[in-house]
């Protein structure tokens, strides 16, 4: 099961994961990332703190979601891995670029 909120503040779109983000949940991100439109994407934050499981389904729709614009918040190893293979950022490169900006 995927249950998936949103919250808007300050013009930032929040989308919250909590589940499993495998078929047929991953499906149900796919559609709901299809419906936003272009111009807020790149606004949109997506937390994964919730995420128990991330299936290759999931993997490759989080990969296009990151490709049009989406930022991610992970929390946990496996989900911060997941991300640093889908961004090709690991967790100690991208505390760095924070600190020297």
């Amino acid at each position: 099961m995927l249950k998936i909120t949103t919250q808007t503040d300050a013009g930032t779109t929040a989308l919250k994961l909590d589940g499993k983000l495998t078929n047929p949940w991953a499906e149900e991100l796919d559609r709901y990332w299809r419906d936003v439109p272009g111009s807020h994407r790149k606004r949109m934050l997506v937390d994964l703190t919730g995420v128990t499981f991330i299936g290759s389904e999931g993997k490759a729709i989080l990969a296009r979601m990151w490709r049009q614009g989406a930022r991610f918040h992970a929390a946990g190893c496996l989900n911060i891995s997941v991300l640093e293979e889908i961004t090709g950022v690991d967790r100690e490169e991208s505390r760095s670029r924070k600190a020297g900006e």
